[in-house]
Order: structure tokens, then sequence, then C-alpha cells
């Protein structure tokens, strides 16, 4: 199987190098960035959000280990800080003691005494000089010291901006997660509906026929309430159908002669 996997990649890479000659490996190399994107394109944007979901929570491992580096860091700062100020009260009492010491010393002296006990000047002297030799020494380690617990505090302060710059790029990014998830949905939601093809020209027809018959309907109610005003009227003139004949005799000026003289003897 693998031989031939080998087998068809050899094939297809002779077959580009045929065809394109020395353009080959440029073409190669952007077939396959297409068929990458391609590939890419295909996921579901739903698996490309749990994934960076997944990815997010997959953070909590490392930021708990600098949570962890962190706290033992401060307890160690701590400790530093304690043994640089119980350093710092030991030589501020030694050199108390060396300038008195010093001072006892310059007073000319044979002997000298120090908590009820007498001592010569030459045993001072070279108590003097063993304290001073160790306060140099300590002043040294104490100037290293500090150093050094500046250099942690700064290292410390770091951390901890790194760590706070960690949890709030991962709070945005969770509400990043949740708004992308919250707009694939409603890019699903028009997807749906989009589906749904009502076909609303029966209702465009019922419509239109509920509004003609609404039409007849109030037709025939105008015209039942004007033929009522006229039922119900009273007849006040009378039509008189007399002479009718000589009412259109004279409308058209063709009165017979004896018509006209009964007309006459009858005014």
């Amino acid at each position: 199987m693998v031989k031939k996997a080998l087998f068809l990649v050899g094939g297809f890479v002779l077959l580009i190098g045929m065809m394109f000659g020395r353009d080959a490996f440029s073409y190669a190399r952007t077939s396959m960035g297409w068929v990458k994107d391609s590939v890419k394109n295909s996921v579901p944007v739903e698996f490309e959000i749990e994934r960076a979901r997944k990815a997010i929570t997959e953070l909590q491992p490392e930021i708990r280990r600098n949570m962890h580096v962190i706290a033992k860091e401060e307890v160690e700062v701590e400790r530093l800080n304690e043994q640089v100020a119980r350093l710092e009260s030991r030589l501020t009492q030694d050199r108390d003691n060396i300038m008195e010491m010093k001072a006892d010393l310059q007073k000319g002296g044979d002997h000298i005494y120090y908590a009820s006990r007498r001592y010569t000047s030459n045993q001072v002297r070279t108590d003097l000089a063993a304290r001073f030799e160790r306060y140099k020494t300590n002043d040294a380690t104490l100037n290293q010291l500090t150093k050094v617990l500046e250099a942690r505090r700064n290292g410390l302060d770091g951390a901890r901006e790194k760590l706070d710059e960690m949890l709030s790029m991962r709070r945005q990014l969770e509400v990043e997660i949740a708004n992308l998830e919250a707009r694939q949905k409603m890019v699903d939601v028009a997807k749906t509906a989009s589906r749904y093809q009502f076909d609303d020209s029966q209702l465009s027809r019922v419509k239109e026929l509920v509004s003609d018959i609404q039409t007849r309907i109030e037709v025939e109610e105008k015209l039942m309430a004007v033929e009522g005003d006229f039922q119900y009227e009273i007849p006040v003139e009378q039509v008189d159908d007399a002479d009718i004949e000589q009412r259109v005799a004279e409308y058209f000026g063709t009165i017979r002669p004896e018509v006209a003289s009964v007309a006459e003897l009858h005014p």
C-alpha cells in the first residue's frame, strides 16, 4: 500500500515536471496550497468553533503551571527578602560595635572593659580586625543579595503581568468564540428560513375573491337603500293621462281640424 502511494506520488511529480519544466515546483506548491485551502474551507464552521473552544480549554494546564511557578517564586522572594532584612539588621549592629571598639582603642588605655570583663588593647585590636573583615564580607553579601532580590522581584512582576495578560486573552477569546457561535446560529437560522418556500398565490386569489364579494354586497346594500327611499315616498303629484293625444299633437304641430274645434268648444 505504501509502495503504491509512493509510486502514485512519484508519477504525479514526474507528470508535473514533464508538463511545466522548470516551473514544476512552483505549480506543485501552488496546487498543494489550493488543495489545503479547499479542504480547510470544506470543514464546517461549527467544527472549527468547537476546535477553538477545545484549544482554549487545553490552555488551562499551562496556566495552572505558570500560577504554580509564580506562587513558588513569591515564597522564595519573601524568604530572600527576610534574609536581606536580617543581614541588614546584623550589619547595623556590627557596625555600631566596630565603631565603639575603634573609639575605645583610640583612647589609648592598656585595658578595655566589655560586659564587666577586662580585655587588653591587643585583644580588642585583634577582635576588631576580625570583626571588620566579617563586616566587609557580609556587606558585600548584602549588596549581592539586594541585587538578586531586586532582579527576582522584577522577574516576578513580569511573570504576574504575563499571567494576567494570558488570563485576559483567554477571557477575550472565550467572548469572541461565543460571539462567533451566536453569529453562526443566526446564519443557520437564515439558511433554514430560506428553505421554506410558501406558495401564497392561492392565498392571494382567496383574498381577491373576498374583496369582490365585499364589493358586490356593498353595491347591493346601496341599491336597496335607494329603492327603499323611493318606495316609501308619499305620491303628491297626480298624473293626468287625459288628452294625451292632444298634447302629443301640440308638441309635434299636427292637430287635426276636428280635434281643434272640439278643443275650442271645450276650453
